[in-house]
């Protein structure tokens, strides 16, 4: 708890304090007003905009429409007309960055809208939903102080909290997988029908690396492996892990161990799916998707071998997302797996499904559009 920063605001001539909570990784912000159902969407937006943070005491639904509000402007923000010499459009790479800007532009405004949470999270609001649960998920069973969050930090905990309890459906399995809050879901199952599909070196021992949700180990342990050591470093993640081991019976199989990449030892396969794009993660929730210089990546490949039986394998599941964003080139992912000792045996592609492809409006269609998943079939190089 007390690594928990706090936010002051004043209130009835009275400061006062309470704990700040962002999955985010923002700083409590430094003016905050009161606000409640008199305050009009375009006076909030121009709070938000200047910097000013709105702490709810109206009622909770009308704080929910008022943030549909906000969004609704920062989505037909009109744009201002100024006379200036044609310019190229950007290219993929910058269209990237600049779309990387425009949602943390997004999420600063629309996280400008707090609501409290009573010391055992609740909401004393009118009309606000039971949060308790979805509360406790993501800020754990010890709150004891009342705190401020931002009313879409909390919706997210919302969404997340259904999320998990309905689970996702892997076909593989025949199962559903329920992700925590903050743990990557297997919503794109695309890659792991290529870890479903691809023949084994082996049955006795794999390492699943960066397990997340448990779902290749799973998957793994329902394709026959005798044993698997799961790793993870994020505490969230082993426990989600571990429980969706737990419910589909496979704790006999499936070992789920903190570890910084590799646990000890040697096995005949060596699983890694680690995060796609070469960039920095603004925040921990972001983490599952960026990775700063590539350091999972590069930390997998370089240990491979030292922890490959004989004729085992490595299977590393990437996307080339990053190659078509300028992010990364096919000859430094060779190059990586050459310097590390490591040789390509085969590879396996398949193309992604979700809605993003298929939509021409997004900024980065043209590079979705092209995107292939593939599984690089990797084996230390022979000695000599």
């Amino acid at each position: 708890m007390s690594d928990i920063p706090v936010i002051s605001w004043a209130e009835a001539g009275v400061t006062k304090t309470a704990l700040w909570r962002s999955e985010s990784s923002v700083a409590p912000h430094q003016k905050v007003v009161i606000a409640d159902d008199k305050l009009t969407a375009d006076a909030a937006y121009r709070l938000a905009c200047e910097g000013t943070a709105m702490l709810w005491r109206g009622d909770f639904q009308n704080a929910r429409q008022l943030l549909q509000a906000l969004s609704r402007r920062l989505e037909n923000k009109p744009r201002r007309a100024v006379r200036r010499a044609p310019k190229a459009p950007p290219s993929i790479t910058e269209a990237f960055h600049l779309h990387r800007q425009s949602q943390a532009q997004r999420a600063r405004i629309l996280g400008m809208l707090l609501v409290p949470l009573a010391g055992d999270y609740s909401v004393p609001l009118r009309r606000a939903p039971d949060v308790k649960e979805a509360c406790v998920e993501a800020y754990g069973a010890d709150a004891c102080q009342d705190s401020i969050v931002s009313l879409r930090e909390l919706l997210g905990l919302i969404g997340a909290h259904e999320w998990r309890a309905k689970g996702v459906a892997v076909p593989a399995l025949e199962q559903r997988i329920h992700p925590h809050y903050g743990v990557f879901s297997p919503v794109r199952g695309e890659y792991v029908s290529l870890v479903m599909d691809a023949p084994l070196p082996g049955l006795k021992l794999a390492f699943d690396i960066g397990t997340g949700t448990g779902v290749l180990a799973a998957v793994l342990a329902h394709r026959g492996m005798a044993h698997v050591v799961a790793t993870d470093m994020d505490a969230r993640a082993l426990t989600c892990a571990r429980e969706n081991i737990a419910r589909l019976g496979l704790t006999d199989r499936v070992e789920v161990v903190q570890a910084d990449l590799f646990p000890d030892g040697r096995a005949s396969l060596v699983v890694c799916n680690p995060p796609w794009l070469p960039a920095r993660p603004s925040s921990r929730l972001e983490s599952a998707v960026y990775d700063l210089d590539s350091q999972m990546l590069l930390g997998f490949l370089n240990g491979l071998a030292l922890h490959l039986e004989p004729g085992g394998e490595g299977w590393l599941i990437l996307s080339d997302f990053a190659e078509h964003l300028g992010l990364r080139t096919r000859e430094d992912l060779l190059a990586a797996i050459a310097a590390a000792g490591l040789v390509v045996i085969a590879k396996s592609d398949v193309a992604p499904h979700h809605p993003k492809v298929f939509d021409a409006t997004d900024p980065l269609h043209a590079a979705r559009s092209k995107e292939i998943t593939s599984l690089w079939r990797l084996s230390a190089r022979p000695l000599g």
